[in-house]
């Protein structure tokens, strides 16, 4: 069997925080500059980095997280997010913190 085979074997013995450490492991594993459930579109949100499917950017999920709102509160906020979708999401926001404070604070002053 290789080795995705296993994986899809064994997920559905795993526990809730256990398929959650894996997809923080899985996002790990990808490139730094590779966000593929993130996109910028011109004509959505002003062309500010969304969540896929969405027109959410991420400096929204950000902002709220900063605020204490735990990923629960958020994904109740957002029925249309995934876990996945916040795990993507923190990770644009580590690699582009200036991009993401700069939006934070333009659309404070606004």
């Amino acid at each position: 069997m290789d080795a995705l085979g296993e994986v899809e074997r064994l997920l559905p013995a795993l526990t809730r925080d256990e398929k959650a450490r894996l997809l923080q492991l899985v996002a790990g594993e990808l490139a730094d500059e590779d966000f593929p459930g993130i996109e910028s579109a011109s004509g959505v949100s002003g062309g500010e980095p969304c969540v896929v499917r969405t027109r959410i950017p991420v400096w929204i999920l950000e902002r709220a997280r900063r605020l204490g709102l735990s990923e629960a509160d958020i994904l109740r906020s957002y029925p249309s997010l995934r876990a996945g979708d916040l795990i993507q999401a923190w990770a644009y926001a580590r690699a582009h913190p200036e991009e993401i404070e700069a939006q934070i604070r333009e659309n404070e002053e606004a």
